[in-house]
């Protein structure tokens, strides 16, 4: 008789239990309706209380605790003070560590601690160590999720910050500076393709609606990329002029020549950077040629065989270079290397091998605006006018302007680029004078081409 008592007060205890979860599972549900309704029209006042309980109680019943409970609590941070701001700063940073409890299929680990290091950077609640420290460990573990402009920019400037202070040395930070950079440029690299292939569509006039939101979005997470790429080398500044570079590579030359890796960023930079008379350099591209006999190598005995005189031999290992380079983006960024070593001496060389670089990436805006300074750098030599000469200037701007279009990254040096050549082009006023509105204006030097001049 007790045992079946006692089995069944369990079986009327497990009830009571099945039916209590079963109402707060329906409070939940009630209560995400009500909530999300308010975070739709973005009354988060309204939406605490009913997220709150929730969160709570059935954090696992949707995802939306977690996605519109950052909007909530950021606007509950935004709004307060004091101890009460900490104590919202607190509940989100718990909350993006819930995340990953709740949805861990659905969650990033370099996303959250991105999110973590943000919300306490944004309210000067981290220090510059903490900051290197915890997205260094985001950038290493979930480098494929590492992808926010803003952290990466934070990651890198932390990492001066502590050099300058003394306790990061100067080769960690040109590490960091190439993993950084390199990751920017792999990732504007899929935006740049995204754009490429809806460009035609929208001069057509051809783009769905889903289209034209991915052309938005990619030109604007482009756009914010170049921004922070400007502000990386800023920081970096004077510290990889030659005057540094060169003592560094000098003492690290004979512990460091067997990485291949570090001869090859070592090499590459100092060629940026135009240390390229320095005995060094000449000695580290041999060391790369034997560890790695790739198409750059040969970019840079180029360019050791031109300064010597050997422009013929130059040549023939430029186009090595881009003959073994089957990667049609490297072959481009090669191809803009050539251009660039060229660009003083040679303009129609340069200009070759700038569109070189376009035919094999047209997402290579670099190279449009290599093209666009040449055109700009030649207009005494395009004309027998004041008006012809002047007229050069509109091909430079058409040229600065596509390399915003097809690289957004660089809009805003395009803009500048194209501004200031438009203002060296002829007036309206000369336009009128010359009578030349809506004629054409054909250049007989290296340019070649013509321009059209603008109606009044």
């Amino acid at each position: 008789m007790k045992t079946k008592l006692y089995f069944t007060a369990i079986m009327l205890l497990g009830s009571m239990a099945i039916s209590n979860a079963q109402a707060q599972n329906t409070e939940c549900v009630t209560n995400l309706s009500i909530y999300t309704e308010h975070v739709k029209v973005k009354n988060y006042d309204a939406a605490y209380t009913p997220w709150k309980m929730v969160y709570e109680t059935c954090p696992g019943l949707n995802r939306a605790n977690f996605i519109y409970g950052e909007r909530i609590l950021k606007d509950k941070i935004k709004k307060s003070s004091g101890a009460e701001k900490d104590g919202f700063i607190n509940d989100i940073l718990a909350l993006y560590d819930a995340s990953m409890v709740h949805f861990p299929k659905k969650t990033k680990l370099a996303e959250v601690i991105i999110d973590k290091v943000l919300i306490r950077y944004d309210n000067k609640m981290i220090s510059d160590d903490e900051i290197y420290s915890e997205l260094g460990k985001a950038f290493t573990e979930d480098k494929d999720n590492f992808k926010n402009p803003k952290a990466l920019y934070l990651y890198f400037s932390s990492l001066v910050d502590l050099h300058k202070a003394g306790k990061k040395d100067l080769q960690e930070v040109f590490d960091v500076y190439d993993e950084v950079t390199e990751k920017i440029e792999v990732e504007n690299g899929k935006l740049t393709d995204t754009i490429t292939k809806l460009l035609p569509k929208e001069e057509e006039n051809t783009l769905t609606s889903k289209e034209k939101k991915r052309l938005k979005a990619a030109t604007t997470n482009s756009k914010s990329f170049g921004k922070i790429a400007g502000s990386i080398d800023s920081k970096l500044g004077d510290l990889a002029d030659c005057g540094n570079l060169i003592p560094l590579y000098q003492k690290n030359f004979d512990e460091k020549k067997g990485d291949v890796t570090w001869v090859k960023r070592a090499v590459s930079r100092m060629f940026s950077k135009e240390c390229t008379d320095d005995p060094l350099f000449s000695k580290m591209v041999e060391v790369q040629a034997g560890l790695d006999p790739s198409a750059d190598v040969y970019v840079y005995l180029g360019q050791l065989k031109l300064k010597a005189g050997d422009t013929k031999g130059a040549i023939a290992d430029f186009n090595k270079a881009l003959e073994l380079e089957a990667d049609a983006k490297r072959r481009s960024n090669i191809a803009y290397k050539v251009a660039t070593i060229y660009r003083k001496g040679s303009k129609s060389t340069a200009r070759k091998y700038a569109q070189d670089a376009i035919n094999s990436n047209p997402a290579n805006g670099r190279a449009y605006l290599l093209i666009a300074s040449l055109y700009a750098g030649s207009a005494n030599q395009c004309g027998n006018t004041t008006f012809d000469k002047r007229a050069i200037y509109w091909k430079a701007a058409d040229m600065a302007r596509k390399a915003g279009r097809v690289d957004p990254s660089l809009s805003s040096r395009a803009s500048k680029a194209a501004a200031s050549y438009s203002a060296k082009a002829p007036t309206k006023e000369m336009i009128f004078t010359a009578g030349m509105a809506g004629k054409t204006v054909t250049f007989s030097c290296w340019v070649g081409g013509s321009v059209k001049v603008p109606n009044l």
